[in-house]
């Protein structure tokens, strides 16, 4: 559609003109509309049958090409024009469309003064079942409870409560405004509810912070088949799925295997909610699924099913997903990018993340903070530091999380000084307060320093109470140094705050073995079982072609599990060749320990690495991410490996990212 004024219809012709006017739909058509408007103006006077339709019409586009003050301008036209039912009741279509224009462009509270203005204007202006619903929705998005009752009294006493629309609008109303049990009162009281209404309501609890409700409700809606779930329901049930317990994501899982008809915002839902969960195998496959099933992703579904690649650090996927980034040309994009970033870090590609954060034409607090935090798990302390400074010198100020990425930084390449400094600076030029996870990384920095009694002062002058990751961090630094009598006093604070989580026992197990203390060791594994405490199953996860892989201690599972033993015996006997022996003191270590009948040789690392060999050709990076922390051994052996394979080897533990190279690890040999 053109502006030209010669695109117009002949003089006269009112109902092209009008014809004209209705197929305005987007900003660009704003210059025809406004000629179109004007010739109307001349054809048709405010008494002629067609000005009041005529003026809906021009209201109605002048909204849809966001024209609003123009919008508003023919309506207070049609207000002060009216003459008649017919006139009237067309200014009350008019007040109807505005009002819908300015909820959509989340205008609210023009929205509610609009609403206001109609009641004066007379009888044929009085708000009805169309308006109310708007007027309520934008009551709960300024969370004007005040007026949201005054209008539900309204409706009520006009006897429209009744209509589902309005029923919606106010469920959403209540539980927006902090009265979700009000909301549920309007729920419980329909007559006839549709998915609409349930979605409502499973979108009120979960709003309201009542997720286990959400849930009930939902289950509720599922169960009684009174309609189907669709998109809308998906996102309603989102919100309440941050900390699921795993029955309900199957639950949620088998509603969407059985939907007839996915939409994209299905899709988005079921990864995030696999992603919020830590179903990072889950995620990746449900998006594999979704490419073969030839489902188009948007920005929303590649930003939920970035991370999941760097924890799993599935590399080709995530790089497919870069592509395709690229080929939408989504970017400039700052979630992305910075998602990309961590992605790519996680994956041990650091050359690839520092090419995404050059690209980027602009770089917030977070962008930087994810770069830092990339070369801090990397082992390159002083780059991070550098990249830190940097972003101080662009007249960014950090906040909580960059310090938690610099301090980190600090704490992996074992700069004190730099740390001290920075967590000064900290409290007292940027008036952060600091919390558990600052002091967990001042704890650590001070741990590998071996400052251990300085670390434990630190602790016990700390301001807020030292949680699990305070003294865990000290427990581990007493492991590493030897010191027996701090790391009992952390220990023992351990048992106390957690007192069923296995890998701090047999951490204590693991310092006492160190001292020949067999008799405590004895005890401490004798408590586990008198505790029915078990340990987490180690698991080594690798990513190979649209495939992940997934190895255990012993395991034998695996369809190429002979080739995999025989490829590993041949690695062990070529690096005892240079000098490698088993340490028997890792399967005492706090986060390898294993049932007896496991043996070093066949850790999930070891078994990931050998199959990773066999299935990828020489040069190819080896990846591999684990639940836990990897321990002595097989860090000694993926070096040896890394030397006689000559292949990188980027092993991601619960801690840290060791990247190595020709035997050498970017830990320094401290985790």
């Amino acid at each position: 559609m053109h502006a030209s004024r010669s695109h117009l219809p002949a003089t006269g012709d009112a109902d092209a003109l009008l014809r004209l006017v209705a197929a305005c739909r987007a900003p660009a058509h704003l210059p025809s509309l406004r000629a179109a408007h004007a010739r109307l103006l001349s054809l048709l006077h405010p008494s002629h049958s067609s000005a009041a339709p005529a003026r809906v019409k021009l209201v109605q586009a002048y909204a849809a090409c966001s024209a609003l003050p123009a919008a508003r301008a023919v309506l207070e036209t049609s207000c002060s024009l009216y003459r008649g039912a017919a006139a009237a009741a067309a200014a009350a279509v008019c007040f109807n469309v505005l009002i819908r224009a300015l909820t959509a462009a989340s205008l609210h509270r023009d929205a509610l003064r609009l609403f206001a203005s109609m009641r004066p204007r007379g009888p044929a202006c009085f708000p009805d079942h169309y308006t109310y619903p708007l007027a309520l929705k934008s009551c709960a998005a300024t969370k004007d409870l005040l007026l949201g009752l005054q209008i539900h009294c309204a409706v009520a006493r006009l006897g429209l409560d009744a209509n589902r629309y309005v029923a919606h609008s106010a469920i959403s109303m209540y539980a927006r405004c902090g009265r979700p049990e009000d909301a549920y009162m309007v729920f419980d009281g329909m007559q006839h509810r549709d998915v609409v209404s349930w979605n409502a309501m499973i979108s009120g609890f979960a709003r309201a912070g009542l997720f286990e409700r959400a849930v009930e409700v939902f289950k509720e809606f599922v169960t009684l088949q009174c309609s189907v779930p669709d998109a809308g329901t998906m996102a309603s049930i989102l919100p309440a799925m941050g900390s699921a317990q795993a029955e309900d994501i199957l639950f949620v899982r088998k509603v969407f295997d059985e939907m007839q008809f996915k939409e994209l915002i299905s899709w988005n839902a079921m990864l995030a909610i696999y992603a919020n969960n830590r179903y990072h195998v889950k995620a990746v496959e449900l998006f594999l699924r979704m490419e073969k099933d030839g489902v188009e992703p948007d920005s929303v579904t590649l930003a939920t099913v970035l991370p999941p690649c760097g924890e799993l650090s599935a590399f080709s996927v995530g790089k497919r997903i870069h592509e395709i980034i690229k080929r939408k040309r989504i970017l400039p994009n700052s979630f992305l990018e910075n998602a990309l970033t961590d992605m790519y870090a996680s994956c041990g590609c650091l050359k690839d993340a520092r090419e995404v954060f050059d690209c980027m034409s602009s770089r917030d607090v977070i962008s930087w903070t994810s770069i830092v935090s990339a070369y801090g798990k990397h082992g390159h302390g002083r780059e991070a530091v550098d990249l830190f400074e940097k972003m101080l010198g662009q007249g960014l100020e950090p906040d909580s999380i960059a310090f938690v990425a610099v301090l980190a930084a600090c704490s992996h390449s074992g700069l004190l000084d730099v740390g001290k400094r920075y967590f000064d600076s900290m409290t007292c030029r940027y008036h952060i307060t600091p919390k558990t996870e600052h002091y967990t990384c001042m704890v650590d920095l001070l741990g590998r320093a071996a400052c251990i009694s300085e670390a434990y002062d630190f602790i016990r002058t700390m301001p807020i109470e030292p949680n699990e990751r305070v003294w865990g961090a000290l427990l581990q630094a007493c492991r590493i140094h030897s010191n027996m009598d701090i790391g009992l006093v952390a220990a023992d604070s351990l048992f106390r705050l957690v007192p069923e989580q296995t890998g701090y026992y047999v951490l204590l197990s693991n310092m006492y073995a160190r001292a020949g203390r067999w008799a405590d060791v004895t005890l401490v594994r004798s408590v586990m079982a008198d505790k029915g405490i078990k340990k987490l199953p180690g698991a080594s996860i690798v990513e190979l072609g649209d495939r992940v892989h997934t190895f255990h201690i012993g395991d034998r599972c695996h369809p190429q599990s002979e080739m995999i033993y025989q490829k590993l015996d041949e690695l062990l006997q070529k690096i005892r060749g240079m000098g490698y022996n088993p340490e028997v003191e890792a399967t005492l270590h706090d986060i390898e320990e294993e049932d007896k009948e496991g043996h070093l040789s066949v850790h999930s690392e070891k078994l990931a690495i050998a199959f990773l060999l066999i299935n990828t050709s020489p040069g190819t990076p080896i990846r591999v991410t684990m639940n836990l922390r990897t321990c002595g051994d097989c860090h000694l052996a993926a070096k040896l490996i890394s030397t006689i394979t000559s292949r990188e080897i980027i092993l991601k533990d619960t801690n840290r990212i060791h990247h190595i190279v020709q035997g050498i690890c970017s830990c320094g040999d401290y985790w």
